[in-house]
């Protein structure tokens, strides 16, 4: 067995993986594979809703929101939501603190004018203080992202936009603790991190911002189309559907959101303990209070890093089984991600790791 710290596609809980392998063949008496079915039929159409219902009971979504599963990821959500809603005004407002929400604005900025409300910086290491954001009261909406996977940045709290509906790419800790719905217009979560498997999007709308959309939206990616139709206008990734379902069961049997947020406070800790302690033998750019509990970013060897110590730690690391710790390419360094399913024993063994690679090389 291996230990996977990959930022997603990423690991699965074994518990699910196991359910799956037993239904994969036959599901229930159905005689068939959910990969079969008619996304259509009785059978099916229960499971989708099961999923839907176990989302809404799992983060408390209220009555007034539409829970949605859509396909595209989070780059196809990139251009729905501008397709959407910057039809309002003509125009949103993007908070930019990481490559995600870059590439969101960049992607908006094709149907409507884009108000970045910080200033472009090199290295996104921080939230920006909100006393310093350029906010425009007419914008149809407020983007940003929760947590960027590839710089380790993550809000620490929620935005306040003066009744501006806000919008937030949750994709990487969407699951990982409790979220006051009522404060979003849109929340959404491409599934490959904490969710289940890559290929489907989890979407919260609320009912008000739905029926904004623009003309030349395409029909899949049309809140109020996809909406009406309990999201099958079109064939669903059925069997992703299913195993999404059985996450979020297995979330809720974990205790729900609030343990797997206690879970992700001891994970993360044990790893930025060490680099805290390792005096600049590991280092973290990111600002302490915004450091991410999913992605935890870091050099080997200073601030730099020394490319040959990186070398010898991702060797060393996969040796004892530990995979897809290779930072991202836009950084570099090392990245351990530590969603839902990674345990509290497997970051306590990267912890141990690192004390003792530390040891030999320091």
């Amino acid at each position: 067995m291996v230990i996977n710290f990959g930022a997603g596609p990423a690991k699965l809980p074994r518990e699910v993986l196991l359910e799956v392998q037993k239904e994969l063949v036959e599901y229930g008496s159905s005689g068939m594979s959910v990969m079969e079915m008619s996304h259509r039929g009785a059978t099916y159409v229960k499971l989708h809703n099961e999923t839907i219902e176990l989302a809404r009971e799992l983060l408390k979504v209220p009555d007034n929101y539409k829970v949605l599963l859509m396909q595209g990821g989070g780059t196809g959500l990139f251009a729905a939501v501008a397709m959407n809603l910057i039809g309002r005004t003509g125009s949103a407002d993007y908070l930019v603190t990481g490559s995600w929400s870059s590439k969101a604005a960049k992607e908006a900025a094709k149907y409507g004018k884009v108000n970045q409300v910080v200033p472009k910086a090199a290295k996104c290491t921080c939230v920006p203080d909100p006393k310093t954001w350029k906010l425009d009261p007419n914008a149809s909406y407020l983007y940003y992202c929760d947590n960027e996977t590839i710089e380790g940045v993550e809000f620490d709290f929620v935005p306040e936009t003066n009744g501006v509906p806000l919008v937030v790419d949750m994709s990487s800790n969407m699951m990982s603790r409790p979220v006051d719905i009522k404060k979003f217009g849109v929340i959404f979560a491409c599934a490959q991190k904490n969710i289940g498997p890559s290929g489907i999007t989890l979407v919260i709308v609320r009912e008000d911002l739905i029926g904004h959309q623009m003309p030349i939206t395409p029909t899949i990616l049309d809140f109020s189309i996809v909406a009406k139709d309990n999201s099958i206008n079109n064939t669903p990734p059925t069997l992703i559907i299913y195993i999404m379902g059985r996450v979020f069961a297995w979330i809720k049997r974990q205790g729900g959101l609030d343990k797997l947020y206690q879970a992700s406070l001891t994970k993360s800790a044990l790893i930025y303990d060490v680099i805290a302690a390792s005096k600049d033998f590991y280092y973290c750019p990111v600002e302490s209070k915004v450091r991410s509990r999913m992605n935890v970013p870091f050099r080997v060897g200073g601030a730099e890093g020394n490319e040959t110590l990186e070398k010898e730690f991702l060797k060393g690391a996969e040796a004892l089984g530990m995979q897809q710790l290779k930072g991202h390419r836009l950084v570099g360094g090392i990245r351990a991600s530590l969603y839902n399913a990674v345990t509290i024993e497997e970051a306590e063994a990267l912890r141990k790791y690192m004390v003792e690679f530390r040891a030999k090389n320091a």
